[in-house]
This record gives structure tokens, C-alpha cells and sequence, in this order.
């Protein structure tokens, strides 16, 4: 689930987590963020895209429409190409988290509030204060951590350009 941790799942070489993020845009083009924070300490906060480990033999693909329903209850969308990959690394309810993340362009045609979480594990409901849609412009203007730390500028570009023509590789982000 979060940016910052979730329930082990499965891994790549190295004990690296494959996993697979959606940006999710509605029709007015504003991206759904996921409000995560540090189990024991709620002041922790930070805002991410949603997504998951891969589990069993699943595709990137279906991690990514399965975790976007389990996180948000919504299903009505058209999954894109893979914008983004990067490699983060981060401590999340004490221990390390190494992923690798492909960051996938949906759409949904709905505007409406979120239906929310329907299947969240333990560690996600301690974890999960909310969703949110937000703009281009206040994303730019957010004070607030979000990942991957460069997600204004690239939605801003998304935006403006399209989906690149193969996934850019983003620069690792250690925490």
C-alpha cells in the first residue's frame, strides 16, 4: 500500500518488492493521493500515489487495478502505459523497505467523492488517514511531503506533454 511501507510481498532479487503505483486522473485531470503516516507516530505524514506489492504470479497490470480498488474502491478506470520507475528505499513501522516501483497513467470518468478503502490489511488501516484529488496547482504549491518527492513537476509535465514515450527512469529516492 503506502509510499512508505505495507504488508510484505513478493520480492525481486536482492529481497527488493516489485511494485506497481497508479497516477489516477479524473476528468478535470486532478490526481488522487493517498494520505499515509507512520503507524506509531500519526504527526508523520505524507501523501502518495496508490499501489502495491505484487502478490503471487500477478502482472504489474493487475497489481496495479487490484491494489486501486482494494485503496480506493474505484474499478471504472482505463489502466495507461508506465509513466515512471524508480528505486526508493525507506524505514516504514521499523524496519527497511526496498521497491521497485512502475508508476502506471489511469483514468477514471467519475468526479465524485471517493468511494474509499475496501480491503485494507491491518498495517494499511494503522497506516491510511485518507484520499484526496488534487490539482496541478495545488500539488505545486503543497507544503506537505509527497511521493516520489518530484511528483508536482512531473504531473505537471504529464499534463503538458502526454505520457512519454517509454517509461523515465527516475533517480532513486533513499530515506
Amino acid at each position: 500500500m503506502t509510499e512508505r511501507g505495507t504488508d510484505p510481498q513478493t520480492t525481486g532479487a536482492g529481497g527488493t518488492r516489485r511494485v506497481a503505483r497508479v497516477v489516477l486522473l479524473d476528468p478535470d485531470d486532478r490526481i488522487l493521493l493517498m494520505h499515509g503516516h507512520e503507524p506509531d507516530d500519526p504527526a508523520d505524514t505524507w501523501w502518495f500515489t496508490p499501489g502495491g506489492g505484487l502478490e503471487g504470479e500477478e502482472t504489474r497490470e493487475q497489481a496495479a487495478l487490484r491494489e486501486l480498488a482494494e485503496e480506493t474502491g474505484i474499478t471504472d478506470v482505463e489502466l495507461g502505459p508506465v509513466l515512471w520507475k524508480r528505486y526508493c528505499s525507506f524505514p516504514f513501522d521499523g524496519r527497511r523497505w526496498d521497491q521497485d516501483e512502475w508508476y502506471y497513467l489511469a483514468r477514471t470518468r467519475g468526479t465524485g467523492p471517493v468511494p474509499g478503502p475496501q480491503a485494507l490489511t491491518e498495517l494499511e488501516t494503522r497506516s491510511l488517514a485518507g484520499l484526496r484529488w488534487w490539482t496541478s496547482a495545488e500539488l505545486s504549491a503543497a507544503r506537505e511531503t509527497v511521493y516520489p518527492t518530484r511528483l508536482a513537476e512531473l504531473l505537471h509535465r504529464l499534463l503538458d506533454e502526454g505520457p512519454p514515450s517509454a517509461p523515465v527512469v527516475l533517480a532513486p529516492e533513499i530515506v
